[in-house]
């Protein structure tokens, strides 16, 4: 056990950085409006430029196609659109996709196991939207949307479509086959998304290397401040539709609204600490670090609860997240304890107002209900330490062992 906090819960945020807080603060002093012309106006602007190319370089991205938005959801929801312009391809032989297309995308092809702002659609109809399965693992079919994409073929040969596929799953870490997911949209002449909030600064990305059309990224997840996401497109290949937010011409019109100067900065600061961390393209010591604090909980878990489940752990998983249950014990009563214990790890995904709740991702991969509902996620980043595991492992030995004597002493009565 031990007297500090013991903070592992960096998928629902990260700590913000101290580099970050130095850069907003900087940018905070900076009087001027980023749109307005004179010295202070460009001084601003310039903040937020230089902050857009750092961004961008995260993901392999020009500066130029890097929208600044208000999250990871909003960005989400700006891509979901039946609107999206198409400017780059078209399917061999069909008349979906072609070059300048403005026609409405009618059809949306949305992963299982997706965030909440991805389940719910964006700007599709929910008549318009079909989900496309996964493995007990909770990694997506390509199987199942390669028969269906050649069905609809068939069946509605001049229906544009829409396919978003997360790179990491928020719960299970569960990295999924986006490229080779991408392959078969581009062959098809559909319209491909993905979201890398989980993902960006924990293993290389490079949205031309994934085959996509727009990515997802969001600052908090990366010791950046909340509240400040981005929409990256691939060069040349789409422009989002009627822009969410209408006014002004911000973003290069993509986003009305006068810029989170302070934020972005923040923004700019953590993804260039991220770029930095993964020089190597994924074989720094950074990553290698979280998966070997996460491969060692999940030992000693074994170790100390032979009946305990990972989640995901037959599939490739982002380094740094360990989902869990031990059969028996109910994840709210653990996370009490947990945190009494000076333990702050979550049940899940953050989205859900606070409450335990069974997991839709759990349920997408067959999970039973018994199971889910004894589900935490622990989940590692730039401040964990090795000793944060010790930690960890105490209290959870402590509460979960005191939960199941209390148990077997109830069953026994």
């Amino acid at each position: 056990m031990t007297d500090r906090r013991v903070y592992l819960d960096f998928n629902a945020t990260a700590p913000m950085r101290p580099e970050v807080l130095e850069a907003m603060t900087r940018a905070l002093a900076q009087a001027g409006n980023p749109s307005s012309v004179h010295a202070e106006g460009r001084a601003a602007h310039k903040l937020m430029e230089d902050a857009r190319a750092r961004v961008a370089a995260l993901v392999g991205a020009r500066a130029e196609d890097v929208v600044f938005t208000g999250g990871g959801s909003e960005a989400n929801t700006m891509a979901l659109s039946p609107l999206v312009r198409v400017s780059r391809r078209c399917a061999a032989g069909a008349g979906t996709c072609a070059t300048g297309d403005s026609r409405p995308l009618a059809r949306l092809f949305i992963g299982d196991s997706e965030h909440p702002s991805v389940l719910a659609g964006g700007r599709f109809l929910p008549a318009q939207i079909e989900r496309i399965p996964v493995n007990a693992d909770g990694v997506l079919r390509p199987d199942w949307l390669a028969q269906r994409l050649a069905r609809l073929a068939v069946e509605e040969p001049e229906a544009g479509f829409l396919v978003s596929v997360q790179v990491a799953n928020s719960e299970t870490g569960v990295l999924q086959p986006v490229a080779e997911i991408a392959a078969l949209v581009r062959e098809a002449g559909g319209v491909i998304h993905t979201d890398a909030v989980q993902a960006a600064g924990r293993m290389a990305l490079d949205i031309g290397e994934l085959g996509v059309d727009m990515l997802t990224l969001s600052a908090h997840k990366l010791g950046g401040p909340q509240g400040v996401g981005a929409l990256v497109l691939a060069s040349g290949a789409v422009e989002p539709g009627t822009p969410l937010v209408r006014g002004g011409g911000q973003e290069r019109g993509r986003r009305a609204g006068t810029e989170n100067v302070a934020g972005i900065a923040g923004f700019g600061a953590a993804a260039a600490l991220a770029s930095g961390e993964l020089a190597l393209r994924g074989m720094s010591a950074y990553p290698a670090h979280l998966a070997a604090l996460r491969d060692g909980f999940e030992r000693r878990l074994r170790n100390l609860f032979p009946q305990a489940v990972i989640f995901g752990d037959g599939a490739a998983r982002v380094c740094n997240t360990s989902a869990f249950a031990i059969s028996g014990l109910r994840a709210e009563t653990l996370l009490m304890a947990l945190d009494l214990a000076g333990m702050a790890v979550s049940s899940g995904s953050a989205c859900s107002s606070g409450k335990v709740r069974r997991s839709h991702v759990l349920a997408a991969m067959g999970v039973a209900p018994h199971i889910a509902e004894g589900a935490l996620r622990v989940s590692f980043g730039w401040a964990s330490r090795a000793d944060d595991v010790d930690s960890f492992v105490a209290a959870l030995e402590k509460v979960a062992g005191m939960l199941i004597s209390r148990q077997r002493g109830r069953d026994a009565a």
